[in-house]
């Protein structure tokens, strides 16, 4: 455009004529560009003339000249320089002298840099180094086939890390030792300013190797961060690993104390029974307030606190949850009759929506919900095995505050009815759960009603100790239940409960004591008794010892030998599952995709195969997807076992993360032809929603209760689904996983699955009496939340920003690790997929991750902007 100036002073365009960019090409510029590259090509054809010279030191200069020359040209990915080109026909010439020269230091791909001179590679730049660390993986697989020396190639591979580990290639650096099978040089080249970022590529690689290579990429970043004082991250790794020694060392290795506390919130949120000794923590008064933060002595106190900051204090009824008025009128015509079984789902729906908060409208006040404003105790609303779910729930409602807890409880106990006596008993487990307490308030209650005639007094106990020290691995209730699984003329379910109890005890400890008790009860028991829908928690309990191990177990799988076809296989699927959960070893689901084909005396065993596919795919977000696509297919060609598992092996796939494309699949199978089918789709729907107050989801459910108003198994499906959904009024989370998705709680995933295998059968376990195995689900509530304290552990409000996790693993720079974030004061509620941040760095965090309780402490070298 060119400008002029009119009359008024002002200017104006006047568009320049079309063949203005013609006229732009200068001829002369061209020309002396030709001229540039023609003496560019004969100065090249000069110098490799010069290279037969019989003078060394002319064929050194010459060298030397086109080195220089090919390191300084300019090249990017879609550009070829024109040096190159023009040496284009000379590369043979080139090699030809190559092969005729004597051994010099002018003797440099794989092949010339292994037979030329032994100078800095780096001098050649990165490309060339890239280019280099692929030929040599391809080498040393070569020369493994034929047991060649590879030590002049490990030469090279450390030029290379080293070179990579500097100029910000981690990733590169531990692909290129992943080839050639040694991590060991890694840790001499990381330093302060890449160790993280190191050390995350390990970890996220580590998920997808298989065993051992995962453990020992674990391994290596577990020293690499100990080596740098960033003990968090290291317990975190020694956690994975599930590696005792390794968390001693942690502790050991560490002087600051308030650090240790932090640690101790780490190991409460893991679940795992730990006892601090003098070398951990040297002082008694602060050895025993740390080993209380690992008892979760504080964990009701925090979580209300959390209640009160988000203002969710408030009582919530049943009818809260139903929003029965929003809908036409025969649903709510449907939805006033008083059945048992409507006031079994309303005690259901009140434990999960009041869970953990201490009040409730039917169990603490007394006063009855109802419209005509009737007072009443809403125990003697319910008949027989109910009352047993009826005063359990006062255990959830209670849930955590074991002193205030009990109290409340100990009235039950001394009823003359053996149901409420029995739910007591349940509630006792319940409150006591993921708590320790020193004095052991649960074991001392509960042993004295174990051996009780009632069968469901004997129940209510059993189940209550197995929930109350899960994972605690304790000895005492090993003998006792173990006395029981031995004792003859027991009742079958009392069996069952026993097994799963002592499963859940010794969840993941390769017990082989216990797993041989286990199985001698189920080769004891009659071929009646094993067909009956109990038998499945039998055999759950034996997988739950080895629940995440990978091995140990093929003493047990042996036994199995002499079981019938039937249900050897059900063991031997049951087992394989559990071993490998939350492993994502895709050898183990390709096995378990077999399981689902049309076998012969393989349908018992189906629906646990694909349980167990989501259970082993669940732990990395890659093989979770693809699990989502397989269990679609069975949908369409899978038989009718099958079928009425995928719902359920979906909602543990997207446990209390309410995917869209998984939640239309659930909405479109909860219509189903199959009830049983619609009955797993409609729990399943509260499973993706548990905690999240998903209006999506319920919406859909509160259609369904209208739809099934007169299919009375299917409502008190929906009923307990849309209490899980509320659970907690949306503060807590049934997802095993945390310390972005590292870390697995292994009583969180076993009681999970327990209650899902018990679905599987869902007439008999769910809507039959067995109706309080739905409690199971408490060893997997967790508060959802970010509080920080200060260094005296008292709850800090700071400004924190929370948005969708990014991942950055491998990527250059300081990539942002959030994106889509909003600014909120701590505490804060962290859906799945989130991850928070700190807004300022007014303070410093003890933990890399800010989940659950984090400590905060004073950044000294902040300085306030005015």
């Amino acid at each position: 455009m060119a400008y002029r100036e009119n009359d008024t002073g002002t200017t104006q365009t006047k568009p320049l004529p079309k063949d203005t960019k013609k006229k732009a090409v200068n001829k002369e510029d061209l020309h002396a560009q030709l001229e540039e590259d023609l003496a560019l090509k004969q100065h090249l054809e000069l110098r490799v003339e010069r290279i037969y010279d019989v003078d060394p030191e002319v064929q050194k200069v010459a060298l030397e000249s086109m080195r220089q020359e090919v390191r300084t040209s300019i090249s990017s990915m879609t550009y070829v320089p024109k040096l190159l080109k023009f040496l284009r026909p000379h590369y043979r010439t080139l090699k030809a002298f190559y092969e005729t020269m004597l051994d010099s230091d002018l003797k440099e791909s794989l092949k010339y840099r292994l037979l030329g001179s032994e100078c800095d590679i780096c001098s050649w730049g990165h490309e060339y180094v890239r280019i280099l660390a692929g030929e040599i993986s391809q080498e040393y697989l070569m020369r493994q086939s034929e047991d060649a020396p590879v030590d002049d190639l490990m030469e090279l591979v450390e030029q290379i890390v080293a070179f990579h580990m500097k100029h910000n290639a981690e990733s590169e650096a531990v692909d290129l030792l992943m080839e050639v099978d040694d991590l060991d040089p890694l840790t001499e080249h990381v330093d302060i300013t890449n160790f993280r970022k190191t050390c995350l590529y390990l970890t996220s690689a580590a998920r997808y190797l298989p065993d051992p290579d995962d453990i020992l990429f674990m391994d290596t970043a577990y020293s690499i961060y100990l080596v740098f004082y960033e003990f968090a991250s290291a317990l975190q790794i020694a956690l994975f690993l599930d590696n005792l020694e390794h968390v001693c060392e942690v502790f050991t290795s560490c002087d600051d104390l308030l650090m240790k506390k932090q640690f101790c919130y780490i190991l409460a949120r893991q679940g795992i029974n730990f006892e601090l000794d003098d070398d951990m923590v040297e002082d008694d008064e602060d050895r025993e307030l740390s080993q209380a933060i690992i008892n979760n002595v504080k964990l009701s106190e925090g979580y209300l606190t959390l209640a009160r900051d988000i203002e969710a204090m408030e009582p919530k009824c049943p009818e809260d949850v139903y929003k029965t008025h929003l809908l036409d009128g025969r649903a709510i015509a449907g939805a006033n009759v008083d059945t048992a079984r409507e006031n079994l789902a309303a005690t259901f729906v009140n434990a999960f929506v009041n869970a953990g908060f201490g009040k409730d409208r039917l169990m603490t006040d007394l006063a009855d919900f109802s419209s005509d404003g009737s007072s009443g105790n809403w125990l003697f609303k319910n008949k027989e095995h109910a009352k047993i779910s009826v005063v359990a729930s006062l255990g959830m409602i209670l849930l955590w505050d074991v002193n205030s807890g009990l109290a409340q409880i100990d009235n039950y106990l001394h009823s003359d009815d053996n149901f409420v006596i029995a739910g007591a008993l349940l509630g006792v487990g319940l409150v006591n759960c993921s708590v320790t307490n020193d004095y052991d308030p649960a074991l001392a209650l509960l042993s004295e009603y174990i051996n009780k005639e009632d069968s469901s007094i004997q129940i209510g106990a059993i189940m209550g100790l197995g929930i109350a020290y899960a994972g605690a691995q304790d000895e005492q209730i090993l003998n006792s239940l173990i006395a029981i699984l031995k004792h003859e003329n027991v009742p079958h379910d009392v069996i069952a409960f026993t097994a799963i109890s002592l499963g859940l005890v010794f969840v993941g400890s390769s017990n082989g004591e216990v797993a041989q008790a286990i199985t001698d009860a189920l080769t004891g028991r009659s071929v009646s008794e094993l067909g009956q829908p109990l038998s499945r928690l039998l055999v759950l309990a034996l997988g739950l010892i080895y629940l995440g191990k990978q091995e140990g177990m093929e003493a047990t799988s042996e036994v199995s030998k002499s079981f019938s076809k039937k249900m050897r296989n059900y063991v031997d699927v049951t087992l394989l599952s559990c071993a490998h959960a939350g492993t994502g070893n895709v050898l183990t689901v390709q096995k378990l995709l077999g399981h689902c084909s049309h076998l012969e005396n393989a349908e018992t065993s189906q629906g646990s195969a694909v349980l167990g596919i989501a259970m082993v795919a669940m732990a990395e977000e890659i093989g979770l997807e693809m699990s989502i696509r397989s269990l679609k297919h069975f949908l369409q060609y899978g038989e009718q076992k099958i079928r009425r598992a995928v719902p359920l092996a979906l909602g543990l796939l997207c446990i209390s993360n309410p995917k869209v494309n998984v939640m239309d699949t659930l909405s479109r199978l909860s219509h189903d032809t199959d009830l049983e089918v619609a009955m797993a789709a409609v729990i399943s729907l509260g499973l993706i929603g548990a905690g999240t107050n998903n209006a999506r989801i319920a919406g859909m459910l509160r259609n369904l209760s209208s739809f099934y108003y007169n299919v009375p198994g299917l409502l008190f499906c929906v009923r307990i689904a849309q209490g899980l959904v509320h659970m907690g009024k949306g503060l807590l989370t049934l997802n095993p996983y945390h310390s972005n998705r590292l870390l697995c709680s292994p009583t969180a995933l076993a009681g999970l699955v327990t209650m899902l295998h018990a679905c599987l059968d869902m007439k008999s376990i769910i809507l039959g009496k067995y109706h309080f195995v739905l409690y199971y689900l408490v060893l997997a509530m967790k508060p959802r939340m970010l509080m920080t304290l200060d260094k005296n552990l008292e709850p800090i409000s700071v400004p924190v920003r929370v948005g969708e996790a990014v991942d950055v693993v491998g990527q250059p720079g300081q990539p942002k690790t959030i994106t889509g974030f909003q600014t909120h004061s701590t505490p804060v509620l962290l859906a799945a997929g989130e991850r928070a941040e700190l807004a300022t760095e007014k303070y410093v965090p003890l933990s890399p991750i800010l989940e659950g309780y984090v400590i905060l402490v004073e950044n000294t070298e902040y300085m306030e902007d005015n």
